[in-house]
């Protein structure tokens, strides 16, 4: 049976920011905050490494305690947005989807006690 997310928002970006440290490739950056408008989302933000400049935002929204869905809002390239589609873009997009995704499976034992 699905249950719903029964942890506090301000707890769920704490423990996020603690453990998604551990699953970012050296030299990526990344914020978690909050979503004002969705008490089950939280809105993150990747920084990737190098020289492409590239920024990504997503919102990964609980369906339930154990699921999350993960959604591609933003693109940035050096402050401009930027079209997504590309192959650069879609790599990184995959790559920040399966840490979200690796690091809510690592919070279950918060999420879904």
């Amino acid at each position: 049976m699905d249950r719903p997310l029964q942890l506090d928002q301000h707890s769920l970006v704490t423990a996020w920011e603690e453990r998604l440290p551990e699953l970012m490739n050296d030299g990526d950056s990344f914020s978690v905050q909050a979503d004002e408008a969705d008490k089950q989302s939280l809105r993150i933000h990747f920084n990737a490494a190098g020289h492409q400049a590239y920024s990504l935002d997503f919102r990964c929204t609980y369906v339930d305690s154990r699921e999350v869905a993960v959604d591609l809002i933003d693109v940035e390239k050096s402050g401009r947005h930027t079209d997504e589609h590309t192959d650069a873009v879609q790599l990184l997009a995959q790559q920040y989807t399966r840490q979200i995704h690796e690091c809510a499976q690592a919070l279950q034992g918060l999420t879904n006690p």
